[in-house]
């Protein structure tokens, strides 16, 4: 089948990239690995710019340097939302002897991409885009969408699961019959790694030292 992948950026990196080796991941590769049965006619990622912290001042560097190598992907469209940062009290687990129990902590939120990614999975299906729609995401909120694909326009919908713990919302029994469930597998992570070093229009660039 003619199949178009939506992946859910902040949801894979949290759900099974982020501190391991993997993090440099060739999304096509990926895409083609997870669905070897099907023709991969676009990938579409769906992710928001981070801001330098105090305590990690290279990460805005580091994702630079993965969104150009996505560049170089044919058929990979990238999707910006944005990152919204407010400081919040938040209550401490172990309340101290002294002083109160609340402290005040950094909250940071990524607005917009599970709205695009609905949205864009949508707009292709009544396009008559893709014969499958896969979503790789484990955000229950994309039910909605998932289930008017399967049930109003009539297509098949995949969804890859990038956390160990499923979304109820997202997995059998509760996707519309005719839909399929997949966990992801490291062995197709660590198979789907971009070279170390790459070139674009702009020169060779390569993977993260810290990766």
């Amino acid at each position: 089948m003619k199949a178009i992948v939506y992946i859910d950026g902040f949801n894979l990196y949290y759900g099974c990239l982020r501190q391991t080796p993997h993090r440099w991941l060739d999304l096509r590769a990926f895409a083609e690995k997870m669905l070897p049965r099907d023709t991969v006619v676009g990938i579409k990622y769906f992710t928001a710019l981070v801001d330098a912290r105090p305590t990690d001042p290279d990460a805005p560097a580091r994702q630079a340097a993965y969104l150009r190598a996505l560049g170089t992907v044919p058929g990979l469209d990238i999707h910006y939302g944005r990152f919204l940062t407010t400081k919040v009290w938040a209550r401490r687990v172990d309340k101290p002897r002294i002083g109160g129990g609340s402290v005040r902590v950094w909250k940071t939120e990524e607005k917009g991409s599970d709205v695009n990614l609905a949205m864009q999975l949508l707009v292709d299906g009544f396009k008559g885009n893709y014969e499958l729609a896969v979503v790789v995401s484990n955000d229950g909120d994309l039910k909605a969408p998932v289930s008017y694909v399967r049930e109003e326009l009539d297509q098949p919908v995949g969804v890859l699961n990038p956390r160990g713990n499923r979304s109820y919302a997202l997995s059998p029994p509760q996707l519309p019959r005719g839909s399929f469930y997949k966990p992801i597998r490291k062995g197709v992570l660590s198979s789907s790694q971009f070279s170390p070093t790459l070139t674009d229009e702009r020169g060779s660039f390569s993977k993260p030292a810290s990766w």
